[in-house]
């Protein structure tokens, strides 16, 4: 493990052509989108119910209208833009050095910022759909709706695409994130804690010798990384692909 710098990596990135970025809640943070576990995290808040509790699946069946009044207040915000991190990798992919971008985030920034091949381990709050009939509906038309959304075709609850304590991940996604790492030539690494599982594990597929971590505060996978670069993602994956 060594420490490098925003000029190395932009060197690392020049002689890349397979690219994949593996993210976590802190790539969305400088847009305005609160992480769970930092100190003025999500879960670090004060509401009626523990937020792990209220965002599991036993409880969205149990309770849905207190899901939905956490769920709209706490974990959609549609005002929030790409930042310089989002930006900087739509970027990579556009000038055919970036592969994909694997995410733990559920708020779609990434394709907001124009990267198109995003694989969300977590779902996303773009999708949703009726849990009795299927029809699907958009963040607006559930957003739009006074207490628990339910659909108007059969009167089911909505229920977003995101994965909750309980629930499985989609292990197709799963399957073609861990197929994009493990053919990449490097891995870049940031925002995240590294600390939920399986999401966490997925670095482990990578098979290379440039596994770059960048995060502002040591991680408990620290020693799997090659380099390490300490900083705010945006300020380092933006200068660093601006200097391209």
């Amino acid at each position: 493990m060594k420490e490098i710098n925003s000029e190395a990596l932009r060197d690392m990135i020049a002689d890349s052509s397979n690219i994949v970025f593996f993210g976590g809640a802190g790539v969305s943070t400088e847009s305005g989108v609160p992480d769970f576990r930092s100190q003025d995290g999500i879960y670090n808040q004060k509401y009626k119910y523990p937020p792990e509790m209220i965002i599991s699946h036993s409880f969205f069946m149990r309770d849905p209208e207190e899901f939905y009044r956490f769920y709209k207040d706490r974990m959609v915000y549609r005002e929030a833009k790409p930042n310089a991190a989002h930006l900087a990798l739509a970027k990579l992919e556009a000038m055919g050095k970036l592969s994909a971008v694997v995410t733990q985030n559920i708020d779609g920034l990434h394709q907001a910022a124009g990267s198109r091949k995003v694989l969300e381990l977590h779902g996303s709050i773009y999708r949703n759909h009726c849990m009795r009939c299927g029809k699907s509906y958009t963040l607006d038309e559930v957003m739009e709706r006074e207490g628990v959304p339910c659909c108007d075709e059969c009167g089911g609850i909505i229920k977003p695409d995101v994965v909750l304590y309980e629930e499985s991940l989609d292990m197709g996604v799963m399957r073609e994130a861990a197929a994009c790492i493990s053919r990449a030539d490097l891995l870049l690494v940031g925002g995240t804690s590294l600390t939920v599982y399986p999401a966490a594990g997925m670095i482990d597929y990578y098979n290379g010798d440039r596994l770059v971590l960048i995060n502002r505060d040591s991680t408990k996978r620290d020693d799997a990384a090659d380099y390490i670069i300490r900083g705010n993602i945006g300020d380092v994956l933006g200068s660093a692909v601006d200097a391209l």
